[in-house]
């Protein structure tokens, strides 16, 4: 295994994890709030799972989004 291979290919994945999944938190506000279904200054719990199947991974990362 290469490790710098490895790790560049971890870190691309996970920016496109963060870009993408904060692209979609902000539409999914967004039409929420236009929605009236959530009110400006809510506090939204969150959970991010990581799968990988092969490597029988799966991890939830809990949270938090703040809009006030």
């Amino acid at each position: 295994m290469n490790d710098e291979t490895f790790n560049l290919s971890i870190r691309k994945f996970l920016k496109t994890v963060g870009v993408r999944s904060q692209h979609e938190i902000e539409q999914a506000v967004a039409a929420a709030l236009a929605a009236r279904s959530i009110t400006d200054g809510a506090s939204l719990p969150a959970v991010m799972t990581l799968k990988i199947p092969q490597l029988g991974l799966d991890v939830e990362f809990p949270g938090k989004i703040e809009l006030g």
